[in-house]
């Protein structure tokens, strides 16, 4: 039973925003919404988990994808959201640190 929750723990966190903003390589998070095509321009590093998220739910559709029957795992990416927004504020003082030394996480150039 450990080993499930333990596995679905690290299933979850790799999609984690947190994870994808402040672990991983600015290039993953640029590259993951530039893929979605998101409308965000820029993504601030402090609370910038919990702006991915929201940059993900703020991308259009795919073309040739039903309005009505889509289903884009919005549940799933707000409950995400709680939780980077968690790990955003346990990481406040190493973000802001980073907004100040390296800037906004730049998405369209």
């Amino acid at each position: 039973m450990k080993t499930l929750a333990m596995s679905l723990a690290a299933l979850m966190l790799g999609g984690c925003g947190t994870i994808q903003t402040v672990v991983r390589h600015d290039d993953a998070a640029i590259k993951s919404l530039k893929e979605q095509k998101s409308y965000c321009g820029a993504v601030p590093r402090i609370y910038s988990g919990l702006t991915y998220d929201f940059c993900t739910l703020n991308a259009p559709l795919h073309s040739g994808v039903d309005a009505q029957k889509y289903n884009n795992g919005t549940i799933i990416v707000l409950i995400d959201a709680v939780i980077s927004g968690a790990l955003d504020t346990v990481l406040l003082p190493y973000t802001i640190y980073r907004q100040q030394a390296d800037g906004s996480i730049i998405v369209t150039e």
